[in-house]
């Protein structure tokens, strides 16, 4: 989207609105005082003109607004008490041709009115309405789905477990998830307990992420992936309600995986710090606590998280009916490796004397 387009026009509104301020805008009489206006008038300098004189009112009931004008528009104004006033009218002679006119109250024009009044009222919804259409990117209303969750459901190329390798062991421990996944009713007739939350614990780059998806595949269910730090937010709140609508969606798609990357974003020990965003992340962590009791256990929806410090996470999320059952995914070993390259060389030519038991020993 072209912001530049919205910052044009706001400037022009502004523009516009300081134009026409200045446009309708009277120049400023001159100031006079009530000495000046008298010895003035003694003297015969205001022959031909009018004189107006209004009262202030409020407060200042006994004060006078005086105004002094001419044919070709040449004001004076003051201020001055009444009876002071009723002295100078008093000197007034009909042979000064001065007119007179007293005015009951200052009027307001519809300029002044449109300008000072309507306007602005009038550009600062035009303002804000432009921006919560910027917000929501051409008016899809993103602008009040800020508290909406962010967790994608993976479109990308299915994967199964023969795009993993070197995790054999981990793949075994899986195999009941898949299988709950793909036939609940039997586990729910049997009364079988599957555990609601598996924690994938391992160091950075071992394959965490890509073997939550391959149980997904394997599954045919939806995949639900987001980031523990795409929870919290500065706004305090925000965070819970995302997760209370990531539980909502997923029970709508049921049965289907969430999958929370870097969980220890959101999910540290509580206690550990004061205010600020400790009071964003330890409520996040109590909604998430809250939705991971709050659905039956057979209710077809699988959390699987991420780890690779599992020292610093709450004890309430390992507790049973949470995070119960970890994990450990270690570094390949030589065999491993060499089925990872296997695993990559699909489809790619490669030279018949690359023997890949020596690429994966280097």
């Amino acid at each position: 989207m072209n912001y530049g387009i919205y910052i044009l026009f706001a400037i022009i509104l502004f523009g516009s609105f300081f134009f026409l301020q200045n446009l309708f805008k009277p120049n400023a009489p001159d100031s006079l005082t009530p000495s000046e206006f008298e010895s003035k008038l003694i003297s015969g300098e205001f022959s031909g003109m009018t004189i107006k004189y209004s009262p202030i009112g409020g407060e200042d009931a006994n004060t006078y607004k005086v105004t002094i004008s001419d044919n070709d528009g040449v004001e004076y104004q003051f201020e001055i008490f009444m009876p002071a006033l009723n002295d100078i009218i008093n000197q007034i002679e009909p042979t000064d041709n001065i007119t007179l006119t007293y005015v009951e109250k200052s009027t307001i024009t519809i300029w002044t009115v449109l300008i000072n009044i309507i306007f602005p009222v009038v550009l600062v919804i035009i303002l804000v309405v432009i921006l919560f259409r910027s917000m929501g990117g051409g008016g899809n209303n993103k602008a009040f789905e800020f508290s909406k969750s962010r967790a994608r459901l993976s479109s990308s190329k299915l994967v199964t477990f023969k795009d993993v390798a070197g995790c054999d062991e981990e793949k075994a421990e899986l195999v009941e998830v898949i299988d709950f996944l793909k036939f609940p009713r039997k586990y729910k007739e049997m009364g079988a307990r599957i555990p609601k939350g598996i924690l994938l614990v391992g160091s950075p780059g071992t394959g965490k992420t890509l073997l939550a998806k391959a149980v997904a595949g394997e599954a045919s269910v939806p995949f639900y992936s987001i980031s523990g730090s795409d929870f919290v937010e500065m706004f305090v709140g925000v965070g819970a309600s995302r997760v209370r609508d990531l539980f909502k969606v997923a029970k709508e798609s049921a049965p289907c995986i969430i999958f929370i990357d870097e969980i220890d974003a959101v999910g540290r020990q509580r206690g550990a710090g004061m205010g600020g965003g400790h009071d964003e992340r330890e409520q996040t962590l109590n909604a998430l606590l809250v939705e991971m009791d709050g659905f039956n256990p057979n209710a077809g929806i699988i959390i699987m998280a991420a780890t690779n410090r599992p020292d610093v996470l709450d004890p309430a999320l390992l507790r049973p009916g949470r995070f119960d059952r970890q994990i450990t995914i270690n570094l390949p070993d030589v065999i491993g490796r060499e089925a990872i390259l296997k695993v990559h060389a699909r489809n790619k030519k490669i030279s018949p004397d690359v023997k890949f038991e020596d690429v994966a020993h280097r």
